[in-house]
């Protein structure tokens, strides 16, 4: 329709199509009025039933909530109406009917639960507090793109389908690949690493991992959106800064470019970080979780910080922080191990502020320490030679790390459900749409 015009660049005096959803009819007796709604905006529509063919009043007063509608017709002036226009229609046509009952109201009048918003999700991205939150999830990307060409970095595209976990264990989709196993890959962590060692030097990609996850959580998923970062030639404090530019870059970019976004929402004060994020040791932030007394339990040097933890720490904090410095031995194989303490690794987490944000650390470029690694955790070096043995053609220190996409949004917007911030969802009950 390539005289279309949208509902927001109407002006008075102009001849106008515009085509969209019938929203909502608001009949007055002798006057009537039509809101069609498009991505920018709503518009009102007046038949005024006395001056008007019959069966255009009909078509324009009669069709179905959430039909596809064309109408073309002069914009006026109208201060009552909700945007200060209106259209004076010479003709409506029902582009494509809807039925008249709906799985769910994407005026919003009437609430719906979560799965049924999830099994009609057309219908409800039609609504404006949904649709806003993935135009902000879009600006989140974007802004990220833009920090990571800042940074000098290379968009690269990793294999999805893979022979081998990046970290084994129980968290694996096999699939069958031509009469073989195979698998979705967890992570583009090896894959990225080889690129590190190659001429690019520094690397970014946004893309879908897989996790067979058993939680079934309001913050878990089995299909996320990971971005990620590896970099040559920087240790595991570097790569931190990297991660707290990305971050604020991404707060900064929703802040400037989706303010009616927000609006929507209801976030009135929506706040970038402006301070730089404090990093706590593993052993500082297991002390503070325990002087909180919010557990039951005393944590212990090796324990993992379980949800209550991060909570309380998180509340004692107030923002995004960094744990650093974490046990070695609960650290994936490739996290290098600091040289003159090797019970501790490089690896650090970020928090923001009570839930894990990012994964990252100074990685293992060593060939024989990272055999190693391989074999105290249990798994096969042969299995990852595609991997390992481009570590004995020059592999240059690097580091680098992980955001989860969602939790991002879900924590920028503090989502009740990470569900909230993904089109689609894969749980472990949802597999459709």
């Amino acid at each position: 329709m390539n005289d279309r015009t949208t509902t927001a660049s109407a002006e008075p005096g102009d001849d106008v199509t515009v085509a969209g959803w019938a929203h909502e009819i608001r009949d007055l007796g002798g006057i009537a009025f039509l809101i069609v709604r498009d991505k920018t905006g709503k518009i009102q529509v007046k038949f005024e039933k006395d001056a008007m063919d019959d069966e255009l009043v009909e078509t324009g007063t009669e069709v179905a909530r959430e039909s596809v509608v064309s109408v073309t017709g002069a914009v006026e002036e109208e201060e009552r109406a909700p945007t200060g226009v209106e259209i004076v229609p010479d003709s409506v046509e029902v582009i494509a009917p809807a039925d008249p009952e709906l799985p769910l109201d994407p005026s919003g009048k009437v609430d719906a639960e979560l799965p049924t918003r999830l099994d009609n999700r057309t219908l409800d991205l039609r609504r404006e507090e949904a649709k806003a939150i993935f135009e902000i999830r879009a600006e989140v990307l974007r802004s990220a793109r833009e920090a990571f060409r800042e940074l000098g970095s290379t968009e690269i595209t990793t294999p999805k389908i893979v022979a081998t976990g990046t970290e084994g264990g129980t968290e694996l989709f096999p699939i069958t690949y031509f009469g073989q196993e195979a698998f979705m890959n967890q992570s583009p962590q090896l894959f990225k690493q080889l690129m590190v060692g190659s001429g690019l030097e520094r690397v970014f990609e946004i893309g879908p991992i897989f996790r067979a996850e058993e939680h079934n959580t309001p913050r878990h998923l089995n299909e996320a959106t990971s971005i990620d970062f590896e970099s040559a030639f920087i240790d595991h404090e570097e790569a931190m800064d990297a991660c707290e530019q990305v971050v604020r870059a991404a707060y900064e970019g929703v802040a400037a470019n989706c303010a009616d976004q927000l609006d929507t929402l209801g976030y009135d004060d929506f706040e970038v970080p402006d301070e730089a994020f404090p990093r706590l040791t593993y052993e500082e932030a297991i002390e503070r979780i325990n002087a909180t007394g919010e557990l039951d339990t005393q944590l212990v040097w090796g324990d993992d910080l379980p949800t209550e933890g991060e909570k309380a720490l998180g509340t004692d904090v107030g923002g995004h922080y960094f744990v650093t410095d974490w046990p070695s031995e609960i650290k994936p194989f490739y996290i290098k191990d600091y040289d003159d303490e090797t019970e501790l690794s490089t690896g650090f987490d970020l928090m923001a502020p009570n839930m894990e944000l990012v994964s990252g650390g100074q990685r293992e470029h060593r060939y024989d320490q990272l055999v190693e690694g391989f074999e105290a955790q249990g798994l096969d070096p042969e299995a990852f030679d595609y991997y390992t043995k481009m570590f004995r053609y020059g592999m240059p220190p690097h580091a680098g790390w992980a955001i989860g996409g969602e939790r991002l949004v879900m924590t920028m917007l503090d989502l009740p459900n990470i569900r909230e911030a993904v089109l689609f969802p894969r749980d472990r009950q949802r597999l459709s749409p």
